[in-house]
């Protein structure tokens, strides 16, 4: 049985399922910049205004980047062989979202 993880409110951490686990996800500075990266852009109102309409391919890399902010950087490498579907990702990006808020 695995261990569960219990978010951290005071980092903004979330812990969602994902492919049948518990994964924990944060939004952190170096997420934060690794998503303004990704998506080619700059600054916090251009990604507000981004994640209205996110692609699968975005989406993608904004969840791997929440995940490796919150610890999960070998779940995150292996997230576009891994078996979660487009609603649990962004029901988990919406979860880190609203954690960090």
């Amino acid at each position: 049985m695995g261990v569960s993880m219990a978010p951290n409110a005071a980092r903004g951490e979330a812990v969602v399922t994902l492919a049948g686990a518990e994964r924990k996800l944060c939004l952190t500075l170096g997420a934060l910049a690794e998503i303004e990266g990704a998506l080619g852009l700059e600054g916090p109102g251009a990604l507000a205004e981004r994640m209205r309409g996110l692609s699968a391919r975005d989406l993608t890399a904004v969840l791997a980047a929440l995940l490796r902010g919150g610890g999960e950087a070998a779940f995150a490498g292996e997230l576009d062989r891994a078996a979660v579907t487009p609603v649990e990702a962004a029901n988990a990006v919406a979860a880190a979202f609203q954690a960090s808020a």
